[in-house]
Parts: structure tokens; C-alpha cells; sequence
């Protein structure tokens, strides 16, 4: 009896990858198991590896290729590209069985009338029986084929499926991994096509890609078909939810980051252009590919599939999952799932970081992308417009070499192994030199826009992404450390230690480390960063005849509905980011605390802020909140507290006040937000004081009647009982947290607290710099002690000691 051929997807599963490859037996499984959770897949059918193996049979073409592969010197790229062209072109040209050809030909035609259409158009995708299993990811290395029509079109797209086995990255990434070529057989999936040429699509991890943090779903999208994503064509819109408050029921969307999408993938206008690339309007640009409804079913959908996968293998089994909206009917599909096969094998016991030794001056930044990976590597910049380009070739290359381009595709891969980092002008995140260069544990900087035109060939550069979510590329080569660190040899401590955290982006990276939440997230680096713009400013802008300031808030507001909308999102995505990674543990968010001379700094701030003598002592922290100039403001900073416990469910983040000088101070602000809908107590809302004021400590028991806890701020504790300027230079030699006027007022604060029943923790700088600064904390019975991460270790250590 002849071997199937041919198989419609809902009769196939993973426990048939070796005959219908990794993406259709995915495919297979989830429309048999998951329909019923509402997951939609479209149908479609899988010519099986019989056909594959059938076909290289009757083309006699085996000992052609396996003659052309031992031909190959694979440290040379130009043997590998004219071995792989003439076996590529060989499989192309053999004449198609007819016997198999009519059995595709009738499956296709029945699903063409599955949908009501003589001829139905299809997307043609290769599916490699090796493919994604746990030691090597094949994903990516054979070719899809979209907008395929008719049934001459269709075997011509599976014949050059097939041809795609042996193109150049496939034959080398086998030789990487230690497969024979002949060992691995191809299966083709041929699925309806969704219309998102007329819609959106892209990709969706259910993890961080960065962090591997797992407790995320990342989507990545842009207007059209899904490929220009891949590619890195354009630099997609991302989206990020919170899987536990998801499933309580919240809508836990703590990032909306827009993206470049200037340019989309549709069908084309005839059969011999399947798909073309036109502009995309200037109003769609600027609107996000997915609303919050999509964004929430998608991350359900993407959930339900891990959940699925992980209960199957029998342990966590997190995915990289392609979709697309279709624009006819707006409905949402999944096209395509696999494993993830990067963080899962990660150890996460064993920490590795790096830093850059600025040797007290700070290197020249040449440009800024979105960082992948968080090493830093440094060489010389290689510049590469096309693998066929006359003047720059591939055998150009040399081994170190940071290859800069405007983007990749899989026909570079031979290249990019060479590389030790990737600087690209497109993509984001999810993209192809992204997902290679996590894969081959280079770093890489994506979407910088004119990194082709900034940097030069031969220049010696340094490309850190080290630095948080932006990478950086730096001027010149620049020494760096590499640390090593096994989590699982540090000792047990009883204080509890929390970490004091600026940027959102850092915040996955840090969960791995020893904590009990977050002392202290400050909201200045996220408004700084993150908004860049004075929150009057933002709501008063049209009153201020500055057309050129207006712009750039325009600019800045591209996807929001409002200014105070663009304000309330951004802050809460910045404050719902490291709450998440830090879920259920506290994290003590510190409302803002510029100084006017930095509010000054913030676009448009000149139109606020006084002058003052002395900023560091003037109008800051509390004074502001419940003042009639800045109240508006500090409503907004409401709101955005407001969204991140209530709309994304994260109620672990306590709300700090900072700089409050007296009880009546104090009462006014309690005041202020329990008007903005913020009242202590209610849904759970803790609220500390900042303990950084002489009055703070001498009047502690009238202020911890009404608060939560306190947290100290040794900075400004120490400068102002030594009646000193920190800022100043002249008398830093006195500033010394360490002395015993200031140790006397923590020893006070500590002893009230406790007697009040209220915490007492410690944020400052201290701890972080001086390990018998923490042995006395220790000694007075401290609450917990926050640090900055790069000071974990040593005050793991010196609480251990203190403790013995």
C-alpha cells in the first residue's frame, strides 16, 4: 500500500513530525485540541516527506548534491553560496511526478472549496522534519512561499520548498549541528491565507526575549503580511502583557511601544508577483497595528497554546508564535507556533553581566538602537549592503568583524556567525538578526535607523547592550568586564533585601537575583526617559504660542488619544513593568522628585519652573503635589497609579511620598490624592513616607499615625543633618552617611517605627556602598534594606555576616 502523501492538518499532531515536519504537526495539534478554547487556525493540508523522499528518488539527484556539499570549504563563503546556487537550481528545474502532483492538485482544490472558491489563495510553507526539536531550532531555514494561486503556481512553489532544504544557511547551520543532509526530509504545509495584506500580522513569544523573564507575553506587529516583521523590514509596533493579572482578569497591558511602520506587504497584481511592498499612509503609521482587544485575545490565545505545549512535554515549553488579523473580517488567526528554543535551555542560576570601564570619562555614543542580547563586544565596523554586491562580497568578512547592514535575511547566516555583534538599520525586536544573534549569543543593536550612514567601514567601535532595553554603540574600542556569578552558592540571609530600580527596561533582568520586591522605582528616570516632557507643558502647550514645542509633542503623542491619555499611559507602562517583574512582592513606586533646575531640563519646562538659589532645598516632592501651580501634574501621576493597580491589576506597588517636611504637608497630599481617586487603605493602597528630613525623624510618630511604613533616604538624611550641599563639591569631604549624627537619627526612626507597628527600610545610598553601613542596619533591626543590583552580592554577604 502506497504511503500518504498527502494529509489534511486536523489528521496530523506532534506525534507525526516525522512525516509531516515541526510546523505542520504544530499546526495539526492546536486545530484538533484548541479550537475549543476559541484558538483560530486556519485549515489547510500536509504533503507529507513520503513526497520529498518520493521525488528525490525518481530526480536521481543525491549523489549530485552529497558531491556539492563535500565540495563546500566552509570557512570560505563562496564555495558554500556556488555549491548551494547549483543544488538549489538543480531541484528547481527537475520535471514534478506527475502522480504526485495530481494528488497535491486535488487537496488543494478541495480546500479551495472548503471556502466557497474554485481556486483559493494559499501560503506554502516549508516544514522541516528536525525542525524545532530541544537541541537546534530549525525554524527559518526553508522558505515560505505567500499568495500562492492555482495549481501550476502551487507545485511550483513545493518543488522550490523542497529546493530550499539546501539553501546556503540550511547547509551550513546542519553542519553546525551535526546533521547529515540527507537525514532531514521536508514536508510542505500548504494553509489558507489570511487577508492580513489588508490587515496586520507578526509574531508573539510567551516570554521576554531579552530576559527570558516567562511571566510576559511579547507581541510584535506592523501593518500587512507578516514577512517585512521577520525580515526586520520595518521596526513593528510591541505590545507586552502580564500573564498572572491576565488570568484574574485584569487587562494587564504594561507596554505599548510604537513602531516604524512605514512600509507594508501585499498581494501582488499578477502571477508572477505574488506579494509586493507599498507605503504605508501617514495616518496608519501612526496608529497602533492592534487595539486592546486584539492585544488581550492574542495574549490569551498565546497562553493557552504554552499551557497546552508545557502540559504535553511535561515541563515548561514557552513559544514563538506567528499570527495575523485578517482585514476582510478583523478576525484574528494563528499561522504558525513552535518552541522556543533560546531561555529554555538557560540555566538561570548562572549570572553573567557586563559593564564598560569608563575610566571617569564617558565614551562618545555614535548611535542608540533597540538592544538584543545583554553583552557587549567591540571590532571593527564591516558594512554590507547585499551578500551579491561586486565591491563588498561575503569572503570580505573576516571573523570579529561587527557586521553593520540595513537588514538580514537567512541568506546571511554564514556571515553573521563570523560576526562578533550586528548593527542594523531596521526590524525590532522579533526580527531576523534579533532571533540570530540571540541564537549564536552575539550582541545585536536593530532598528537604528541610519547606522549605514553614521558608522564607516574599517571604524573601531564598542556595541554595548548591557545598558538596559536601548543598545548603545560607542566610539573607539572600549575596555569592558565580564562577570560570572552562580546564584545557588550565595548564602541564605533573614533581612529582607529589596532593589532600588530605575529603568523599566532593566526590571526582567534583575528577577533572577536575590529580592523582596523593589524599595524604591523611582518615577523621574521613567518621565525622563520615557515621556521627556514637563507634564504642564504637555497639558498647556496650546496656550503657549510655541508651534515648534506643540510639534514636538505631536510627535512624542503618535498612537495616544490625549495629552494627559499619552502622559497617564506612559508612566503606567514604565511603573507596570517593574511591578510585573517583581510580582506579588512589594514594589514601592516614589512619586516624582525632580528639582525645578531639572524640571527646567524637560521640554518645556522653561515655562514652569521658577529660579531658585537653591533647588535641592526649594520647591520639590511633597510641596508640589497639592500646590495649586502643579496639582494638574500631579493628577496625572495619580491616574497613572490608578491604572497600573486597578485597569492592570498589579496591586503590589505601594506609592512613596517624598521630601514631605511637615504633618500638615503630609495631610495635604493624603488630601490631594485620596481627590484623585488614590485614598489609603482602599483596594489595598499602602503609603510610605520618605524619611530623609530631620522633621521626618523627630516628629516620626505623628507622621507613622498616618502611614504605612517608612523608608529612609540616606542621601538627603546625611546632607541635611550636616547642613550640607550634596551637590557642592567644597564640602563633599564632609558628607558622610556613615556619621554618627545621622547613624543617631536612624537608630531614633527604627526604634519609633517598631514601637508604631509600622515598617522601616532603608533606599539610600549607603547600603549599596559600604557593607558595615549594612551590618548597622542589621544590628538595629531594620525592616529590609534596598540597593542598587550591582550591589546584591556584596550585601547579601554583609547582611549574612551581620546576621551570624
Amino acid at each position: 500500500m502506497r504511503e500518504s502523501i498527502v494529509l489534511p492538518l486536523e489528521a496530523v499532531g506532534m506525534d507525526a513530525i516525522a512525516l509531516v515536519g515541526g510546523k505542520s504537526a504544530s499546526l495539526g495539534e492546536m486545530i484538533a485540541n484548541l479550537s475549543k478554547a476559541g484558538v483560530a487556525v486556519p485549515s489547510g493540508f500536509a504533503i507529507t516527506t513520503n513526497a520529498y523522499y518520493e521525488f528525490m528518488k525518481q530526480s536521481g539527484l543525491e549523489q549530485f548534491i552529497a558531491e556539492q556539499v563535500a565540495s563546500v570549504d566552509f570557512s570560505d563563503i563562496v564555495t558554500l553560496r556556488r555549491a548551494g546556487q547549483k543544488i538549489r537550481q538543480a531541484i528547481s528545474s527537475t520535471r514534478f511526478p506527475h502522480e504526485l502532483s495530481q494528488e497535491i492538485i486535488a487537496a488543494y482544490y478541495a480546500l479551495s472549496q472548503q471556502y466557497g472558491q474554485d481556486q483559493t489563495d494559499v501560503a506554502v510553507r516549508s516544514s522541516a522534519t528536525a525542525e524545532d526539536l530541544p537541541d537546534a531550532s530549525f525554524a527559518g531555514q526553508q522558505e515560505t512561499f505567500l499568495n500562492v494561486r492555482g495549481p501550476a503556481a502551487l507545485i511550483d512553489a513545493v518543488r522550490n520548498c523542497f529546493a530550499s532544504l539546501f539553501t546556503d544557511r540550511a547547509i551550513s547551520y546542519r553542519r553546525n549541528f551535526g546533521y547529515d543532509d540527507f537525514s532531514i526530509g521536508l514536508s510542505v504545509c500548504v494553509q489558507k491565507m489570511v487577508r492580513a495584506d489588508l490587515g496586520a500580522s507578526g509574531v508573539a513569544f510567551s516570554l521576554d526575549t531579552e530576559s527570558g523573564f516567562k511571566d510576559v507575553v511579547v507581541i510584535n506587529g506592523s501593518w500587512g503580511l507578516g514577512e517585512m516583521v521577520v525580515q526586520g523590514a520595518v521596526s513593528p509596533d510591541e505590545f507586552m502583557v502580564f500573564k498572572p493579572c491576565m488570568q484574574e482578569g485584569y487587562t494587564p497591558i504594561i507596554e505599548k511601544k510604537m513602531g516604524v511602520k512605514d512600509k507594508k506587504m501585499v498581494y501582488g497584481e499578477s502571477s508572477d508577483q505574488r506579494t509586493r511592498i507599498i507605503p504605508v499612509e501617514k495616518k496608519q503609521q501612526h496608529h497602533f497595528c492592534l487595539n486592546d482587544q486584539q492585544i488581550m485575545q492574542l495574549a490569551t490565545w498565546v497562553c493557552c497554546i504554552e499551557d497546552y505545549y508545557s502540559e504535553k512535554k511535561g515541563r515548561w515549553c514557552p513559544m514563538d508564535i506567528e499570527w495575523a488579523v485578517d482585514g476582510l473580517t478583523n478576525e484574528l488567526y494563528i499561522v504558525q507556533a513552535r518552541p522556543e528554543t533560546i531561555h529554555s535551555r538557560k540555566d538561570h542560576n548562572q549570572v553573567s553581566s557586563f559593564a564598560i570601564h569608563h575610566n571617569g570619562t564617558m565614551p562618545k555614543v555614535l548611535l542608540k538602537g533597540i538592544a538584543v542580547g545583554d553583552k557587549i563586544a567591540a571590532g571593527k565596523v564591516n558594512i554590507l549592503f547585499s551578500l551579491d554586491n561586486r565591491l563588498i562580497t561575503g569572503s570580505e568578512f573576516k571573523p570579529g568583524d561587527i557586521l553593520v547592514t540595513d537588514m538580514t535575511d537567512p541568506d546571511w547566516e554564514p556571515i553573521m556567525k563570523m560576526a562578533s555583534a550586528i548593527v542594523t538599520n531596521k526590524g525590532g525586536r522579533t526580527c531576523h538578526a534579533a532571533i540570530v544573534a540571540r541564537e549564536m549569543g552575539i550582541p545585536a543593536i536593530v532598528g537604528c535607523g541610519d547606522a549605514t550612514e553614521r558608522l564607516n567601514a574599517g571604524q573601531e567601535i564598542t556595541v554595548s547592550c548591557a545598558e538596559g532595553s536601548d543598545g548603545i554603540v560607542y566610539e573607539d574600542i572600549l575596555p569592558f568586564r565580564e562577570n560570572h556569578l552562580d546564584l545557588s552558592t550565595l548564602p541564605a540571609i533573614r533581612t529582607p533585601l529589596m532593589l532600588n530600580v530605575g529603568s523599566p527596561g532593566m526590571a526582567f533582568s534583575f528577577t533572577n537575583l536575590p529580592n523582596k520586591g523593589v524599595g524604591l522605582a523611582r518615577e523621574e528616570f521613567i518621565i525622563n526617559n520615557y515621556i521627556k516632557v514637563h507634564p504642564l507643558a504637555l497639558l498647556k502647550h496650546k496656550e503657549l504660542n510655541d508651534p515648534e514645542l506643540s510639534a514636538q509633542i505631536a510627535q512624542l503623542m503618535q498612537g495616544y488619544d490625549n495629552e494627559a491619555d499619552f502622559f497617564v499611559s506612559k508612566l503606567a507602562y514604565g511603573i507596570g513593568k517593574i511591578a510585573a517583574a517583581f510580582y506579588p512582592e512589594k514594589v514601592i513606586v516614589r512619586f516624582s522628585d525632580f528639582k525645578s533646575n531639572e524640571y527646567f531640563n524637560l521640554l518645556g519646562g522653561k515655562y514652569f519652573e521658577p529660579i531658585e538659589e537653591n533647588p535641592m532645598i526649594g520647591w520639590r516632592g511633597a510641596s508640589r503635589y497639592y500646590s495649586p501651580q502643579y496639582k494638574p501634574a500631579f493628577e496625572l501621576e495619580c491616574k497613572a497609579i490608578q491604572k497600573v493597580r486597578q485597569t492592570m491589576g498589579l496591586k503590589n506597588v505601594v506609592v512613596m511620598i517624598p521630601f514631605c517636611r511637615t504633618i500638615e504637608e503630609l495631610q495635604a497630599v493624603l488630601a490631594t490624592m485620596e481627590s484623585f481617586g488614590l485614598r489609603r487603605g482602599e483596594h489595598g493602597l499602602e503609603v510610605y513616607l520618605m524619611a530623609e528630613l530631620p522633621s521626618n525623624i523627630m516628629m516620626a510618630e505623628e507622621f507613622a499615625a498616618l502611614i504605612d511604613g517608612f523608608s529612609i533616604g540616606s542621601n538627603d538624611l546625611t546632607q541635611l543633618t550636616l547642613g550640607l550641599d550634596r551637590d557642592s563639591s567644597l564640602v563633599a569631604n564632609i558628607y558622610n552617611e556613615r556619621n554618627p549624627a545621622v547613624l543617631r537619627m536612624i537608630t531614633h526612626l527604627i526604634q519609633v517605627a517598631k514601637r508604631m507597628k509600622v515598617k522601616v527600610g532603608i533606599c539610600g545610598q549607603g547600603p549599596s556602598d559600604f557593607p558595615d553601613f549594612t551590618k548597622f542596619l542589621v544590628s538595629q533591626g531594620i525592616d529590609s534594606i534596598s540597593v542598587t543590583p550591582d550591589a546584591v552580592i556584596k550585601t547579601v554577604m554583609a547582611i549574612h555576616e551581620a546576621e551570624k
